[in-house]
């Protein structure tokens, strides 16, 4: 306790440590934030809950660790991990998912889940089950006396994710397949009257999913660690952030990437590191109990 104390302390003496425990946070969101939202149009556009999310993150990490061990340049892993983790979306889409579709809550649950043990097993399968990461030789910026460092591969990761998102972004706005995606989203059978074929809009929407997962890893494994069985911590950060900001809300996603990355990185520096994802565990609880509490609040005005 005495220590929680100190740690907390410290946050007052020295204002510029809340500095760089907020632009960790940052860094790390934004990546959380781009994963959050593939779950959001899987969720939203096909009504699926999947729990493999974060394993997709981590299988577009190991694309892109296995890359650079062949000696390919380790920012040409994004883009590769993207092309893979597009097939083997569409593969899972067309073998699973595509039964689940309509079905109620559970059996989409089941299927999921099933798939992110799969996919989890058959990665510690192929790579083993050790911590891996590329490291790039790149500087680490210093500030305030040394007191705040800014690595620069984590600011290149932030750039990329970025990227990633504006172009998701205006591919959904102005391409005619994410027209249709939004139109599927918000009334699938007036989107099949209108003559838009919402099976290929569902193949392409989970397809698009993985790849923007797999992505998403392929700059993580660049800046973090990553591991077979670290998925889930993906996905339980993936579903806090869309619960809180709400299916096809971009701008809440985003701030509630990075709020949340800001808030476990607080909980690392006073509780300890071993207690960051537990903190994702407890947010994904409380907005859980806040969203239904709103709707009972939302019943009651109702009757």
């Amino acid at each position: 306790m005495d220590q929680i104390y100190g740690n907390i302390s410290l946050l007052f003496e020295f204002p510029v440590v809340n500095l760089k425990i907020i632009l960790d946070g940052i860094m790390i969101g934004a990546l959380f934030a781009v994963a959050a939202y593939g779950l959001a149009l899987v969720w939203g556009v096909m009504n699926v809950k999947n729990l493999a999310q974060g394993d997709f993150v981590i299988a577009g990490g190991y694309v892109a660790w296995w890359l650079a061990q062949q000696g390919l340049p380790p920012l040409l892993g994004v883009p590769i991990a993207f092309i893979v983790l597009w097939g083997i979306g569409w593969v899972i889409y067309k073998t699973v998912i595509a039964r689940v579709i309509g079905r109620d809550l559970f059996t989409s649950l089941l299927a999921t889940f099933g798939l992110a043990i799969m996919i989890a097993q058959i990665l510690n399968l192929m790579f083993g089950s050790d911590t891996q990461s590329i490291k790039l030789d790149y500087p680490t910026l210093y500030f305030f006396d040394d007191f705040v460092d800014v690595p620069i591969a984590k600011l290149v990761g932030v750039i990329m994710a970025s990227a990633l998102a504006i172009g998701v972004v205006i591919f959904m706005k102005r391409s005619r397949m994410g027209q249709a995606i939004r139109a599927t989203a918000q009334n699938a059978r007036a989107a099949r009257v209108m003559g838009i074929d919402t099976e290929k809009v569902y193949s392409f929407t989970f397809s698009l999913n993985a790849a923007i997962c797999g992505a998403a890893g392929a700059i993580i494994v660049m800046v973090w660690l990553i591991q077979p069985f670290y998925g889930i911590t993906y996905s339980i950060r993936s579903f806090v952030i869309v619960t809180a900001a709400g299916l096809g809300n971009l701008p809440g996603v985003i701030a509630a990437g990075l709020g949340i990355g800001a808030l476990e990185q607080y909980g690392a520096h006073i509780f300890g590191i071993g207690y960051q994802q537990a903190i994702a565990v407890l947010l994904l609880l409380l907005v859980l109990m806040i969203r239904l509490a709103q709707q009972r609040r939302a019943r009651q005005v109702l009757q």
